[in-house]
């Protein structure tokens, strides 16, 4: 837990203070060509052209990374180990700075601009069409950019870390038509199951760090008491927290149908859903610690 702790911040740090080397150093572009290598493969037969399809695309790079953490893991008396944990999770963190993201959003000098970054957002490439799916937008890549990284980490260490980002980027290579659909199927699943997990924590802790009982009763009313592997009960949970934070300050939501971009109301919401990030980022951090430090006393 120590180095998840050390690894966490070190990646915001330099995400944020360095992006020029968090863009080299998480430049995914090799993983596209290895997806292109494997749907040339026509040996490969039904096993690419199926559900498992995405173990042909991961094992094999998750392999080397899982050698690799064994060959550091003793090395100069755990040293290695610290620098190899490090180094996975600050590939697999981002890929873009989310703070930066957002703050591109809301700092923007128009309407037009704010759109563009926020388009950065959105699965989808277009910007989210209102105020609260620019919210739902922050949270789903705070999950995905954050929280799903830095759990898997926790969880598995290194390979859990770059596993998970190699799946949301196979799920992207589906979303644009590059992998078979049965392959592009099977590769959404696997995201499900990854990430219903997350989602629930994060609510939670938005629950925490927000009003409790409106927290709870959006993500209950979104279907987050199920068992279905549906990750919308994190927008859900995470539009209550902000109208919580937003009302609390006494400043009115945006009409219905009104511009995010263009209205004050709007780009509010979406600072108050980053500052929530935060909160949230943080609480996950201080439990970190505190593990480390009983372990420390024990």
């Amino acid at each position: 837990m120590a180095v998840t702790l050390i690894a966490t911040v070190l990646a915001l740090v330099l995400g944020h203070l360095a992006p020029g080397l968090a863009a080299g150093v998480r430049n995914h572009r090799w993983f596209g060509r290895w997806l292109g290598w494997l749907s040339a493969q026509g040996w490969l037969g039904r096993g690419w052209r199926s559900g498992w399809g995405v173990l042909i695309a991961l094992l094999p790079p998750l392999l080397l990374v899982a050698v690799l953490d064994a060959v550091f893991d003793d090395a100069a008396w755990g040293v290695g180990g610290l620098l190899f944990g490090v180094a996975a999770l600050f590939y697999a963190w981002g890929p873009r700075d989310l703070d930066r993201d957002v703050d591109a959003v809301v700092d923007g000098p128009d309407a037009d601009a704010r759109r563009h970054a926020a388009a950065r957002l959105s699965d989808s490439g277009s910007a989210p069409a209102d105020a609260d799916g620019l919210v739902t937008a922050v949270f789903r890549n705070a999950l995905r950019r954050w929280f799903g990284v830095l759990l898997w980490f926790l969880l598995l260490g290194p390979v859990g870390a770059v596993a998970y980002r190699w799946v949301v980027l196979l799920v992207a290579a589906a979303a644009g038509g590059r992998l078979p659909a049965d392959t592009a199927r099977g590769a959404r699943g696997v995201l499900r199951w990854i990430e219903w997990p997350v989602a629930q924590l994060l609510s939670f802790t938005l629950a925490l760090v927000g009003s409790f009982d409106r927290v709870m009763a959006a993500w209950r009313s979104a279907g987050g008491a199920g068992f279905q592997l549906d990750a919308a009960f994190l927008g859900a949970a995470g539009r209550a927290a902000v109208a919580s934070e937003v009302a609390w300050e006494g400043t009115p939501p945006p009409p219905p149908g009104a511009d995010p971009y263009a209205a004050e109301a709007g780009l509010l919401q979406a600072r108050k859903a980053m500052t929530l990030v935060w909160r949230c980022l943080l609480a996950w951090l201080v439990v970190l610690a505190l593990f480390v430090i009983a372990g420390f006393v024990s």
